[in-house]
């Protein structure tokens, strides 16, 4: 039975979150400004000549869509930039050879890159406020999503990190895989106004799950396309992959090194 490290953890915890409040403009304050963005053009300006969709106003039916779109950009950025640094700089052997174990380090970058997206998350949903009114109809649910995903998301960016070799492929899952699948998975619409063959075939997209999810948990499963059970299992089945993958890389010493 392994015996957590929690002074290692915490250490790798603190250091994390200390890089965070050194950039809170570029960690926090920005991605809750783009977001704000959204929600004047498609919140305020466009969702005012749209009717209703899900039984609540389209600028209600955006925020959840919204919240994950930042949520699963800034998990995976915050993840695997985080272990990616210590690679890049050399530093990832005086963590190799640390009286630390893979749990520890996990628990350490993961557990602060999901404190970044929660805290990030409540900071979108309290500025949702104030251009489109809301209410959570079930707060438990809500809650669990956005921490659920932020760990989630936070662990396949700790993946990426550990794939990555250079900068520029840190940016390429979350740009070119990630962002077009928010999109694609419901973010500001529906997928039952899309013709019946391409709603099955949306239902392939994991995001959708997140995204339905989320918006059941806010306003009630008349406005989800898939039922909060199903959503919520959906994500710990991904989060279960992504524990397992990072388990073999510290076994086999994949990709640790540079």
């Amino acid at each position: 039975m392994t015996v957590i490290n929690f002074p290692a953890v915490r250490a790798i915890y603190r250091f994390e979150m200390a890089r965070t409040f050194r950039t809170l403009m570029q960690s926090i304050a920005a991605p809750v400004l783009s977001t704000s963005l959204y929600f004047v053009v498609f919140g305020a300006a466009i969702g005012s000549r749209m009717g209703e969709v899900g039984g609540v106003s389209y600028g209600a039916f955006i925020v959840p869509g919204l919240v994950m779109l930042s949520l699963l950009s800034e998990s995976i950025s915050n993840a695997s930039f985080g272990i990616y640094l210590p690679k890049w700089s050399g530093t990832i052997y005086e963590l190799l050879s640390a009286p630390a174990s893979f749990v520890e380090v996990v628990l350490g970058y993961v557990g602060a890159a999901a404190t970044k997206s929660v805290l990030l998350g409540a900071l979108i949903l309290i500025t949702a406020q104030l251009f489109v009114p809301y209410e959570i109809v079930h707060p438990v649910w809500a809650v669990g999503f956005l921490v659920l995903t932020a760990v989630t998301f936070s662990m396949f960016g700790f993946i990426i990190g550990l794939w990555a070799d250079s900068f520029q492929k840190l940016q390429t899952i979350p740009l070119m895989v990630v962002t077009p699948l928010t999109f694609l998975g419901g973010a500001f619409y529906s997928i039952s106004m899309l013709p019946p063959f391409w709603q099955k075939v949306t239902l392939f997209n994991p995001v959708v799950y997140l995204i339905s999810g989320f918006r059941g948990a806010l306003y009630g499963e008349r406005a989800s396309d898939v039922s909060i059970t199903i959503s919520f299992a959906a994500t710990l089945g991904f989060l279960a992959v992504c524990l397992t993958f990072v388990w073999w890389v510290f076994r086999t010493g994949y990709k640790l090194k540079t």
